[in-house]
């Protein structure tokens, strides 16, 4: 189970569906120094995706009132959001429907190459589609930046 980078350890937790190993991968990721938070978010507003995540991230200590962790953030959430929409992300009612896993990780680049510097990484993963039943399709996206 390699969980040396950021992006690997937000991934994991984001497909993850079995509650007994992602608990395990939680306490994997936070013996390495990861802070880590997961959730789910459904909506047709991109916005209510966003505020549902930094508020998730904010009450869960990943991220605290300080505006370049709020701004880092906010880029690695609407970096995951474009890949989601494949590049067409439109803030607001894009007629979609998202159904999302979602993780926030915080700490090392890598911690085999014991890197300086915070990272940030956003994974959502899950369905999106017409609001119809059965007109979704899987997708992930993944955004992660410096703090």
């Amino acid at each position: 189970m390699d969980m040396s980078t950021i992006g690997q350890v937000a991934v994991k937790l984001a497909m993850e569906k079995n509650d007994d190993k992602l608990k395990r991968l939680i306490e994997k990721a936070s013996s390495l120094g990861y802070k880590v938070m997961t959730g789910q978010v459904g909506s047709m507003q991109m916005e209510k995706v966003i505020a549902s995540i930094e508020t998730g991230a904010r009450r869960q200590g990943i991220i605290s009132n300080v505006y370049r962790e709020e701004h880092s953030l906010y880029h690695a959430i609407i970096e995951a959001l474009e890949g989601i929409c494949r590049g067409q992300l439109n803030l607001g009612n894009a007629l979609r429907t998202v159904g999302l896993k979602f993780s926030v990780v915080s700490g090392p680049k890598n911690v085999e190459k014991k890197e300086k510097g915070n990272w940030l990484a956003v994974v959502l993963y899950g369905t999106i589609g017409a609001p119809i039943p059965g007109f979704e399709h899987e997708a992930i996206g993944m955004g992660i930046n410096h703090i």
